[in-house]
């Protein structure tokens, strides 16, 4: 049996994960969905979606998909919907597990890696969040849950942005890029969302696609005293897109021109390869001591001794890595990373980093 994708729907109270969530189970797509909610949810699927409303915690929709309530853990629930459709009790094709507002999608996104039996069953996608944008600065400035949901997501969907003055809405998008370059995001209408964008994103492939805003990678050379890395939007920013600001002398909501979110992103790049032990030996340390507090970190790497890519990912403590295509000819070997998370000790991860250069 191939491995059941699974997406994870996240997002702060009154986002609009509920709409998004009705607008793809209803659409006339052919695939048949198994919803996993939090059953303490601000809002469950509405009846008028659902067959029957009965006791048991598996409910058939009218569309074929399925729902179900988490009752007790979620691994639990996975690996019971994993032995029904084994057996031919339920049809789904795939599952979506709609967190509450309030929770951390870190948890949720490691019981995909750290248990043998559900990894052997499923296998995660991505992780979605829904940004609300008439509340968000306030959401983001005072709540480190919805921080985190921005920092973990692979995709953003910003709602309610028809609320909010263009400016207001750049200058969210811009503090959002600052805090996960890789997630790819846009304004939603009402959970309006073509299926393309919502599964089969693979976001935790280990695949060579290093999706980061091309605007964050600008270099500043002259910020640093080597050539290898970018500048990473942090207190001292110069980046273009800021610069308009000060000129206009104005400041939009959550437009934070020295970034104070706890969630945070930075790339590093190298030109040279990197001593395949030396880096694995400084990776393996870093994650025993930050690992907590590194959401999402991904990379492509030029590793001495092989001709091929190496891209290696991790959540919190988890780390994986695989050989990606090999360096074409001609083409600059450069190694890009991407470390997203809360309050990361930037001039260690560079400094070691670059000891583990050749």
């Amino acid at each position: 049996m191939s491995l059941i994708p699974a997406t994870i729907l996240t997002g702060f109270l009154g986002s609009g994960k509920t709409t998004l969530l009705k607008r793809v189970l209803s659409e006339a797509h052919g695939q048949k969905i198994a919803v996993i909610e939090n059953e303490f949810g601000e809002e469950n699927i509405d009846n008028e979606i659902l067959v029957a409303d009965t006791t048991e915690n598996i409910i058939q929709m009218s569309n074929g998909c399925i729902c179900c309530t988490i009752r007790d853990d979620l691994r639990a629930t996975l690996h019971d919907l994993a032995e029904k459709k084994r057996k031919g009790e339920l049809d789904f094709d795939r599952v979506v597990i709609e967190t509450t507002g309030l929770a951390d999608p870190g948890p949720v996104a490691q019981t995909f890696f750290m248990d043998d039996e559900v990894a052997e069953q499923y296998l995660l996608d991505s992780i979605l969040t829904l940004v609300d944008a008439k509340h968000a600065a306030e959401q983001l400035n005072d709540r480190q849950e919805a921080r985190r949901q921005v920092g973990f997501a692979d995709q953003i969907f910003i709602s309610k942005a028809d609320l909010v003055s263009a400016e207001d809405l750049d200058a969210l998008t811009h503090r959002l890029k600052h805090m996960n370059p890789r997630a790819p995001m846009r304004p939603v209408h009402f959970g309006e969302v073509a299926l393309k964008e919502v599964f089969d994103l693979r976001g935790f492939n280990l695949n060579a696609k290093l999706d980061i805003d091309p605007d964050f990678l600008k270099t500043d050379e002259h910020d640093h005293g080597h050539e290898d890395h970018d500048h990473a939007h942090g207190e001292h920013c110069d980046h273009p897109s800021h610069q308009h600001d000060h000129d206009h002398g104005h400041e939009g909501p959550g437009h934070h021109h020295h970034h104070d979110d706890d969630v945070k992103s930075f790339v590093y790049r190298a030109t040279r390869p990197f001593n395949p032990a030396k880096l694995e030996d400084f990776l393996g340390a870093i994650v025993q001591v930050y690992g907590p507090r590194m959401l999402r970190y991904k990379g492509v790497l030029d590793l001495e001794g092989t001709d091929r890519k190496v891209i290696f990912q991790g959540v919190h403590q988890l780390m994986g890595s695989d050989l990606g295509p090999p360096w074409a000819e001609g083409e600059q070997r450069t190694s890009k990373m991407v470390f997203i998370g809360i309050d990361l000790p930037r001039d260690i991860l560079v400094q070691g980093l670059d000891q583990s250069l050749v």
